[in-house]
């Protein structure tokens, strides 16, 4: 039934807007979705007449016809109707089976014949009550963002009008977690016009989370064997012609840097990835193969310049500070090497509570489109895409495989993670490089003596802390655990006698380095516990004369009206262990 219907939607926006060119339309687990390029911007004021037409067509017997075809014969239909991303999607096919759907006057592509087959089965009246259009989007052509920013349309679609009702409570409950809405409400980033859209600034409330997960990954790459390296955030752009990244890159880039008074001088341009100068870093001595494998790592600041469509909130942002990591390593060492990576992230989700995600190994596919954004050599690609595959069966880790969505120098594992918004992210990913070493000449000395071309290892388990804390914030609703929670405790006194002594509990526990503060008396006692509930603040400490006279402190635990009263040194050891342990239940 998805699959129809989102053929249905593709065929609705031709009719309404002719000039439209198709992207992909997907399945999802609760819908489905379509991309599209149009002159005019698509709006949510769209959506309704858009999902009118729909429902037209589903009850006038769409689609007229439904005809399979060779792949030849398709790349030849969509060149003559000026559907260059159909074309595309159609030579990706290589040898499956492909149909397309005729309405009309419009053709669409249909790599799903056999779901086309079965509309048949489908009871209309069923489809028209299960069905809505919910949302707008921006989505880069096959994910990549080099490629043109489509505008996308995401559906829902239930066997039944009651489930759907239910899908819909479902999400608007789950809006309650996004982390735009909660990002304000807790003041963890903020974004000003006179800054630009796309850069965040990061509040204290967020820089406390960020500091968090910074001092989890340093302390796991320490144990790992990385070490930590820091490097600028601009670099000659001749380094991005030599890397391959220009010219195919520049679209994603900030313009370049010239200093006026001098045209003699270099042109440089902000990093929009680390990757470059971590390798300067590995080619800054002769290296032996005795130093290998060789690891480094930074949390590093990049620059992309997302289109105006695409940025939102923390997940499409134009500056953002990357979880990065490089390991240098022989043939030998490199599978290794990769099962540690993966043992890393199995490490860190386990730390945050995170299970319910994807895994995606994404390979070049049959190269054949888009071929100079790969690296010309298909033994290679064979090659390391076999080695991450086993990689993944050996860790037992359940996968499916994306053809086209690898990096323009290898395949790569991406862990993908759905957002309250139902749509799927990229948070982490690990890439197996076997082109870059020959680009920039870089090299080891081996056993024979002679220089050989080591192997890269590029790895972010914790992605950019952007998108990472977005996650977070979903994830946890905004009521972190202590230890990642930016403020770990309030005192309050009952009354302005007390004041004195809610400072002094502060200055405990700051002493033993737990995030406190202190809401002084004035407002109500009441009004000022349920400030620090709606702030998800996970330890409310209330003091009056009971606790000045012996020393303790009144703990009442986010979500819990109930009281204990602790002795302040008790508390100090408690909140410490909590916040050493990382435990997620304290």
């Amino acid at each position: 039934m998805r699959h129809w219907l989102a053929h249905a939607l593709r065929q609705a926006v031709i009719e309404l807007r002719p000039e439209a060119l198709l992207g992909a339309a997907e399945v999802t687990p609760d819908g489905f979705y379509a991309d599209f390029v149009v002159e005019r911007q698509l709006s949510t004021e769209d959506l309704p007449a858009i999902e009118l037409r729909m429902r037209e067509l589903l009850k006038a017997g769409f689609p007229r016809a439904v005809e399979p075809i060779q792949p030849p014969d398709a790349l030849g239909l969509f060149d003559g109707r000026a559907q260059p991303y159909q074309r595309e999607l159609a030579a990706l096919a290589g040898e499956s089976a492909l149909a397309v759907v005729h309405h009309g006057n419009a053709v669409q592509l249909c790599a799903a014949p056999e779901l086309c087959a079965a509309r048949a089965s489908v009871a209309l009246a069923a489809a028209l009550e299960g069905f809505e259009l919910r949302s707008l989007g921006g989505a880069y052509f096959r994910g990549d963002a080099r490629n043109v920013m489509m505008s996308r349309i995401y559906a829902w679609a239930m066997p039944s009008k009651v489930e759907l009702e239910a899908k819909r409570a479902e999400f608007e409950a789950a809006g309650l977690r996004e982390h735009k809405k909660l990002g304000r409400e807790l003041e963890l980033f903020a974004f000003d016009d006179d800054i630009g859209p796309g850069l965040p600034l990061w509040l204290p409330n967020g820089t406390a989370i960020r500091d968090e997960l910074e001092r989890l990954m340093r302390e796991l790459e320490f144990d790992a064997g990385f070490e930590r390296v820091a490097t600028p955030h601009i670099a000659r752009q001749e380094l991005y012609y030599k890397t391959g990244h220009l010219p195919y890159y520049a679209d994603g880039m900030f313009p370049f840097m010239q200093h006026p008074g001098d045209p003699e001088a270099a042109v440089f341009a902000l990093r929009p990835m680390n990757c470059p100068h971590h390798h300067k870093v590995f080619a800054a001595k002769r290296r032996s193969h005795r130093e290998l494998p060789f690891r480094i790592s930074e949390y590093g600041h990049v620059y992309r310049y997302e289109d105006s469509g695409a940025v939102s909130g923390l997940l499409r942002t134009r500056c953002m500070c990357m979880n990065d990591a490089h390991i240098y390593c022989t043939p030998e060492q490199v599978v290794p090497e990769l099962l540690a990576v993966l043992d890393m992230h199995r490490q860190v989700y386990a730390v945050l509570g995170l299970s319910e995600f994807r895994i995606r190994l994404s390979t070049r596919g049959d190269g054949s489109a888009h071929a100079n954004k790969f690296v010309d050599d298909p033994e290679g690609w064979a090659r390391s895409e076999a080695i991450l595959r086993d990689v993944l069966v050996r860790s037992e880790l359940p996968f499916f495989e994306g053809p086209g969505e690898a990096a323009f120098y290898g395949p790569k594992i991406d862990f993908q993670f759905r957002m309250v918004t139902g749509r799927e992210e990229t948070a982490s990913t690990l890439q197996l490089d076997f082109a870059m070493a020959e680009r920039l000449d870089l090299s080891y000395v081996g056993p024979d003596g002679q220089p050989r071309r080591p192997l890269i290892l590029h790895r972010a388990p914790l992605g950019t802390h952007e998108r990472f804390v977005a996650l977070l914030i979903e994830r946890f609703g905004g009521a972190f655990p202590t230890w990642l929670a930016p403020i770990q405790a309030r005192v309050l006194p009952v009354g302005e006698a007390y004041d004195d002594y809610a400072k002094q509990v502060q200055r405990a526990l700051r002493g033993v380095r737990v995030r406190a503060d202190v809401d002084p008396s004035g407002p109500t006692l009441g009004k000022r516990i349920r400030e620090a509930a709606v702030k998800k603040i996970p330890n409310v400490l209330v003091v009056g004369e009971r606790e000045l006279a012996s020393r303790s402190v009144a703990v009442r635990r986010r979500g819990s009206e109930k009281q204990e009263v602790v002795p302040l040194v008790e508390l100090q050891q408690r909140l410490r262990g909590a916040i050493d342990s990382r435990s997620l239940d304290a």
